[in-house]
C-alpha cells in the first residue's frame, strides 16, 4: 500500500489559487465544509449537557381534597381561579370560540388539558358585588362547563374575609387582594390555621414583611409566594446551567421591564357598575389612610403609594425572583434607585420609569434594573460571566464571550462565535402561540405565562398552585416559601426606599433591618 500525503487547509487553498478559474470556486467548496463542520459540531455534547431532560412532574393523583377559599376576585383572583381549573362559564366558552376561529389559539385546550387538582372551592370574598358574583359561578365550575345556570350549594360569598377565615369547611386560602391587605389577611389566615397561597409583591410596608414572616414561622402553616416563574422550564433550565459554571465568574446582571400600553401601566378600565353601593370601599382603606370614594383608586391602585409599592414592588419582583430562584442571591448588600413621573402624568404616585442598583460585594457583582411604562424596547434578562452572556426569558440563548478562557479553543478554531448562541434551550419552540393582547404577549415572552413540560403548553400559575397543594398535602415546603418571599419583599422595599427618600439604603444582614 502506497503512503497517501496528507493535505492541510493551507496546502489545499494554495493549490486552489494555482487554477484561476476554479480557485475561488473551489475554495468556496472548502467554506461550505468547514461551515457544515461547525453545525455538526454541538459544545453541549462537550460540556456533557442534556438539554432537553426534563425532571419528574408533581404527582397530582390522591391525596385528600383540599377545600379553598379565595380573597380577592378581581383581575388576578380571576386568572388564579383559572389557573386552579375554575373559570366563569362565559370564559371557557370564549376560550372555545376563539379556537373554532382561529387554531393557534390555544387557550381552551390548554385549559381543557389542566390536570385536576383535587380541591374544591368552598368560599369566594370579594368587596365588589360584581366581581363576587362572577366568582360564585367561576367556583361552581369545577366540570369546565361553558354554561351553568346556579351556584353551586356548596360554595359561599363572604362580605369580609375574617368570616371566611373563621368557616371550618376551608382548609386553604388563595389571597389576591392590593397588596396594602396582604399582610394582615396572611396574618389573620396564619393564625386561624389556613395555608396560605398570597400573590407578589408580598407587603407594602418593612415592618409587615417581619410581622407576616415570624407568624408563618409560628404556626406552621404552607406558605406559597405566587411567583409562577418558578415553574418556568427555561428558568429550572438556566439554574442547571449556571451551577454547571457555564458561563465562568458573574459580575454584571441585568434585568428590566419595558411596556407601552395603558394596561401596562395600570390604567385599568374602571367597571360601570362600580359605585359606593357595590363596592365596600370602607374596608378597602381599613389598613390605610382613608380617603373619598374613588373608583380609580379602588381598580387602579397600583398607582398609588396607600396601596402598592410601585414598580419596585410589583414589575421588579419579578424580575428579582427570576433571578433569585437561579443564582440564590438573596438579599443584597445595598440598594440605590432613581425615576419619575416622566409620561403617565395622570395623577399617580409612582414613577413610570424606574431604575435601581443592587450590590453584592460578598459575590463580587451588581444587579441592575430599569423599567419603562412608556416604551417596549426589549431587553430581557441579560446574566454576564467572564465566559459567557445568558440571555434569560422563555428562550434560553447562551452567547460565549469572545474573550472566554473557558471557551478559548472552540473559539480559536472557529466551532463558536460570540455573534450566535452556542447553547439555545427554548422548550415548546414547535408549538403555536395563541396569546392575544399586548399584555399576555409580554408576560408570555418573559416565561411568566405559560411553560412548556413533556412537550404540553402549561400555565405557569397551575403549575404553582399545583406545587403549593402537593405539599399541604405532604407536609413539605414549597419553590416560594416564606424565606424566599422574604427576600423578595425586603429587596423590593429596599429600592423603594432608595427612591422614595433619594438615598442609598443598606441592609444590615446581623441586625436584620434596613439602615
Amino acid at each position: 500500500m502506497s503512503d497517501v500525503k496528507k493535505f492541510s487547509r493551507r496546502d489545499v487553498v494554495k493549490t486552489l489559487a494555482t487554477i484561476p478559474v476554479l480557485g475561488a470556486l473551489g475554495y468556496g467548496v472548502l467554506k461550505k465544509i468547514d461551515s457544515q463542520k461547525k453545525k455538526v459540531y454541538n459544545i453541549a455534547d462537550d460540556l456533557g449537557l442534556n438539554l432537553y431532560d426534563e425532571p419528574e412532574l408533581i404527582s397530582s393523583k390522591g391525596g385528600q381534597t383540599i377545600r379553598l377559599g379565595i380573597i380577592g376576585t378581581g383581575g388576578r383572583g380571576k386568572y388564579l381561579l383559572e389557573a386552579a381549573g375554575f373559570a366563569h362559564p362565559d370564559t371557557v366558552k370564549h376560550w372555545r370560540d376563539q379556537f373554532q376561529i382561529n387554531k393557534s389559539d390555544t387557550r381552551y385546550g390548554d385549559y381543557m388539558g389542566q390536570d385536576d387538582l383535587n380541591i374544591e372551592i368552598r368560599g369566594v370574598c370579594d368587596i365588589f358585588d360584581v366581581h363576587a358574583e362572577q366568582a360564585l359561578l367561576s367556583a361552581s365550575n369545577a366540570a369546565k362547563a361553558t354554561s351553568l345556570d346556579e351556584v353551586s350549594p356548596g360554595v359561599t360569598r363572604y362580605r369580609n374575609y375574617r368570616d371566611l377565615l373563621k368557616a371550618p369547611d376551608i382548609d386553604a386560602v388563595i389571597i389576591a387582594t392590593p397588596d396594602h391587605w396582604h399582610a394582615q389577611m396572611g396574618i389573620d389566615a396564619a393564625k386561624a390555621g389556613k395555608h396560605i397561597y398570597i400573590e407578589k409583591g408580598l407587603t407594602r410596608t418593612v415592618e409587615e414583611a417581619f410581622a407576616l414572616r415570624e407568624t408563618v414561622k409560628e404556626t406552621g402553616v404552607v406558605f406559597q409566594l405566587g411567583h409562577q416563574g418558578r415553574q418556568t422550564a427555561s428558568f429550572n433550565k438556566a439554574k442547571q446551567l449556571i451551577d454547571k459554571n457555564i458561563l465562568g465568574k458573574i459580575s454584571l446582571i441585568e434585568v428590566c421591564t419595558n411596556r407601552n400600553d395603558p394596561n401596562g401601566a395600570w390604567v385599568y378600565p374602571i367597571h360601570p357598575e362600580a359605585n359606593e353601593n357595590t363596592i365596600d370601599w370602607k374596608q378597602f382603606t381599613e389598613p390605610t389612610k382613608h380617603h373619598p370614594f374613588s373608583a380609580e383608586r379602588f381598580f387602579r391602585w397600583r398607582c398609588w403609594w396607600d396601596y402598592g409599592t410601585g414598580l419596585g414592588g410589583d414589575l421588579l419582583t419579578h424580575e428579582y425572583d427570576a433571578i433569585n430562584q437561579v443564582l440564590q442571591l438573596g438579599i443584597p448588600h445595598s440598594a440605590v434607585a432613581s425615576g419619575g413621573i416622566y409620561f403617565f402624568k395622570d395623577g399617580r404616585e409612582v414613577p413610570d420609569v424606574f431604575q435601581s442598583v443592587f450590590e453584592y460585594p460578598e459575590r463580587d457583582l451588581t444587579m441592575v434594573y430599569s423599567a419603562s411604562l412608556a416604551n417596549e424596547h426589549y431587553r430581557g434578562k441579560v446574566i454576564m460571566g467572564h465566559d459567557a452572556t445568558m440571555r434569560m426569558e422563555n428562550k434560553l440563548e447562551i452567547f460565549p464571550d469572545n474573550r472566554s478562557t473557558q471557551y478559548r479553543k472552540q473559539l480559536d478554531a472557529g466551532l463558536i462565535s460570540s455573534n450566535q448562541a452556542m447553547i439555545t434551550y427554548e422548550p415548546g419552540r414547535n408549538t403555536l402561540d395563541g396569546t392575544t393582547s399586548a399584555t399576555e404577549q409580554y408576560f408570555a415572552s418573559r416565561g411568566l405565562l405559560y411553560t412548556h413540560v413533556q412537550g404540553k403548553r402549561v400555565n405557569t400559575a397551575h403549575l404553582h398552585i399545583k406545587e403549593w397543594l402537593e405539599c399541604i398535602r405532604q407536609n413539605k415546603q414549597p419553590s416560594c416559601n416564606i424565606d424566599q418571599a422574604f427576600e423578595e419583599a425586603i429587596t423590593a422595599h429596599m429600592a423603594t426606599i432608595a427612591y422614595r427618600e433619594n438615598r442609598k439604603v443598606y441592609w444590615d444582614a446581623d441586625k436584620e433591618e434596613i439602615i
